[in-house]
Formats: C-alpha cells, structure tokens, sequence
C-alpha cells in the first residue's frame, strides 16, 4: 500500500492528462459539425443527404479555426482562474497561520518531513466534513478544507486527510481532474449553444415557412437525426471521462496518507467520521468529484468516482494493519490531540493529577484505584 510518490501511477496520470486535452479538441470538433449540419439542414430544407454533409464539412473547415482558438482560450481562462471559480462555489478562502494555525501547522510539518513544497491552505466556511485539492502546477496546488472538518476531527485525523490530499497533489490526480472538469465545461458550453442556435432556428423556421408547403424531404431528416446523436454522443463522452477517473486513485491516497503520518487508525477514523457527511451545499458533482468523499448509492454508485468508504477503510485495514472502530457519530467539536495543551486563563480549572480525580480521595501508594493498584 506505499504508494506515494508511485512513479507508474504518476506516469500513467501524465499520459491520460495529455489524451484528455486532444480527446477535448476532438469532442469540441464533433459538435461543431454537428451544429453545421443542423445549420445546413435548417437553411437548405429538402435536400438529398450527401448534398447535406458536404455543405456541413465545408462550414466546418470555415468553422474549425474560430473553435480551435475558443477552446483554446477557455483553457487559458481555466488554468488561471479555476481556482477563484472554485472558491466562489465552495465559499473558501486561503489561510495564513496567524488565522488558523492548527491546520496550517499541521500542513507545513507534513510538507517539511519530505521536503514537499507546501500549497496553499485554504478554508471552507461549509458544515459538511470534506476536504480537497486543487491546482495545475507547484505554483497553483491548494489544499481546501472545510470548517466541520476542522471541528470535527482531531489533529491526527486532520493530518491523515491533509495527507491524502498531498498524495493526490504528488501523484498528478489533482491536473487529471481539474483538465476533466474544464472537458466537461468546454463540451456543455458548446452542446448548449449547438441546442439553442437549432431550436431556435427551427422555431423561427416554422414561422416563416407556415404560408407554404415546403416540407423536408427524408434526407433532411436523417441529417436531423445525426446532428443530434453526435451531439449527444459527446455529451456522454464528456460525461464519461470524468467517471473513467481510476477510483484506485483513492486508495492510492489512502496508503500515501498513511505512509505520511505513519498512522492507519487516524485515516481510518477520519474516514468513518466523514462517511455520509460530506456533501457541500453549494458545490456541483465536479467539485464533489475532487473531495475525499463523494458519497452516492444505489444505482448512482455505478458512475461513482470514489470507491465506498466500507472499501477503503477495508483496504487500510488489510495492507496497513489499520483497526476498523465501525462507523462513527460525531457529538461536537474534536479537540483531542491538538498542538500543545490548551492556554490556562482566569476561568481554567488548575492542572490536577489524574490519580487524585476519582472520589476525591488522597494518593495513597498501595491503595486501589480505578485502573488498578497504585504503585
């Protein structure tokens, strides 16, 4: 289960970064034809279909550089503001350590123990227990968290899921994903206006033409036909990229959590504890694909991104020797195992020795207690 750093995983994770790019110029292709031949089919009316398809590669080769350099700019625009895209939709924001210095220090111990160059901390101010990383490169990588999470786990589950996400980060899962979703933008901007521009044609189409007879004839209704199965077969092709993602990813994360901290228990914990509570309010299914958790079931459980939280803690406790607690309820803020003892103050209790707590009897060496004889 070492899987950080897991060069194979990391290679493979750069060689379907790169297809995903030219599989996004090609689906960008495929509906521009499609919305040429609608266009044809619309303008021309009855006509045979070969004279269809012909017009329509002709308007495509007019077309195809004006699409080559939109979606080309739809990339720019998403490898530099994805990040504040995300921020809006989740609500977070990034940290210094003066604002929160419990995440922000564990982070920075985990970067300094292997020399990783630490990303950015970031906080979402959602009740849901989730966590997730984002960027392009060394410059961009963000780690988000979300409020829950920080007051629901303690500091050695925090680091577990501040692990993970470092593991997704150092083994190229965070591009492939960010480059998945902007394919999944690309394709459902251009399918929607392929869709607007024909329905509104046809509309108006009915309109001028409801005086006359002119009726499409069958090759115009076949063209129809094809127009629209390309355009839907790139939508599910888009859709399908995104739910191709490996879910061995995360349990890659897992182990390279654990290989971290040195600590299954607390990936393990942290999994149960954020198991069906992850859901962010504000966040769509592109978002909640990059989280640690992406809960789903049923039939959805199908297209999932994310193996169930059964299986990966399964996983931890078989190659990590990690123990399984059971799913877990949460009844408030976690605050065991925080970075050194809280600060006393006028309204602290004293500090007392934990022999002298029960019955408020004194220390007597030999005498029982509780735990056993007193030595």
């Amino acid at each position: 289960m070492a899987a950080y750093g897991l060069y194979t995983h990391i290679q493979s994770n750069k060689r379907r970064s790169v297809a995903l790019l030219i599989g996004l110029f090609f689906l960008v292709y495929v509906l521009v034809f499609a919305g040429a031949l609608l266009a044809e089919t619309l303008s021309v009316g009855d006509a045979p279909l070969d004279y269809l398809i012909q017009a329509a590669l002709y308007d495509f080769a007019m077309a195809a550089p004006f699409a080559t350099i939109g979606t080309i700019l739809w990339v720019l625009i998403a490898y530099k503001f994805h990040q504040k895209m995300i921020d809006a939709i989740t609500g977070s924001s990034p940290v210094t350590r003066e604002e929160e210095p419990r995440p922000y220090n564990l982070l920075e111990n985990l970067c300094i123990s292997r020399g990783i160059a630490m990303p950015k901390l970031r906080i979402a101010d959602d009740n849901a227990l989730n966590a997730f990383a984002t960027g392009l490169n060394d410059k961009q990588y963000s780690i988000t968290v979300t409020r829950g999470l920080i007051g629901a786990l303690d500091d050695q589950e925090i680091e577990a899921v501040l692990g993970h996400e470092l593991t997704h980060i150092r083994n190229g899962d965070v591009r492939l994903l960010v480059i998945a979703v902007v394919i999944a933008g690309v394709i459902s901007f251009f399918g929607e206006m392929v869709f607007r521009i024909f329905f509104q044609n046809a509309f108006y189409g009915r309109r001028s033409s409801s005086s006359s007879n002119d009726k499409k004839g069958g090759g115009a209704f076949i063209a129809i036909a094809i127009a629209i199965a390309l355009i839907v077969v790139a939508w599910i092709l888009s859709i399908v990229i995104r739910f191709a993602l490996s879910r061995s990813r995360e349990y890659l994360a897992d182990s390279g959590a654990v290989e971290l901290t040195k600590n299954p228990d607390a990936m393990i914990s942290a999994l149960r504890k954020i198991e069906n509570r992850g859901e962010l309010a504000a966040a769509n299914s592109a978002v909640m694909e990059m989280c640690i958790d992406n809960p789903r079931s049923g039939f959805a459980d199908i297209f999932a991104t994310h193996p169930s939280v059964d299986k990966r803690v399964a996983a931890l406790v078989q190659f990590a020797g990690g123990r399984d607690p059971g799913p877990l309820s949460i009844e408030g803020p976690q605050e065991t195992g925080q970075l050194g003892p809280p600060p006393e103050g006028p309204w602290s209790d004293p500090p007392q020795n934990n022999a002298q707590q029960d019955s408020g009897k004194p220390f007597l060496p030999g005498s029982e207690g509780p735990w056993g004889p007193r030595q």
